[in-house]
């Protein structure tokens, strides 16, 4: 019965709303940053995920910018999310980390920033290639920070992220 109000309920909120709620979740239990940094999720389909950090006290620096530890944050997120989802959507236990991590800082970002993340059906082949083996798997993965109302679609920063998977025994 409890399942079935769960479900029913899943269905009246949009699946921006759930997958916010569960990035600010997984951060006030496991990732701090990301609880105070409050990012949501704009777009997630299964090919892109958009997330947005907002420029505000939290997330700037002195110069009014985002804070460069505020643009990995939403890097990592926008990056971590589709393993995150498609791990738990599989049932078996995987371990995520992320194994480097490279950043080219082109522009100041001057306004609410935007990272994305378009290898959502290679990450699902990753996700089912660690899931059938016990090895750990890495994979690169490419994030755009954009702030549109300022820039456009002008990147303002590139990351470069390997993906590291390794299912637990």
């Amino acid at each position: 019965m409890l399942n079935t109000l769960k479900d029913s309920l899943r269905q009246f909120i949009p699946q921006n709303i759930q997958d916010t709620a569960l990035v600010r979740i997984f951060g006030l239990t496991k990732v701090p940053m990301l609880w105070y940094l409050r990012p949501s999720v704009v777009e997630m389909d299964d090919k892109k995920c958009i997330i947005k950090i907002p420029l505000n006290r939290r997330s700037k620096n002195h110069l009014n910018s985002m804070y460069f530890g505020s643009l990995c944050a939403g890097a990592d997120c926008a990056g971590g999310l589709f393993a995150m989802k498609l791990i738990m959507q599989s049932g078996q236990k995987i371990a995520l980390s992320f194994k480097d991590f490279h950043a080219e800082f082109l522009k100041r970002a001057e306004g609410d920033t935007f990272f994305t993340c378009d290898q959502g059906e290679e990450i699902a082949e990753f996700v089912s290639q660690v899931i059938g083996s016990e090895e750990r798997h890495n994979k690169e993965m490419k994030i755009i920070a954009t702030c549109p109302d300022k820039l456009g679609d002008e990147p303002v920063a590139i990351f470069t992220l390997t993906l590291s998977l390794k299912k637990k025994s």
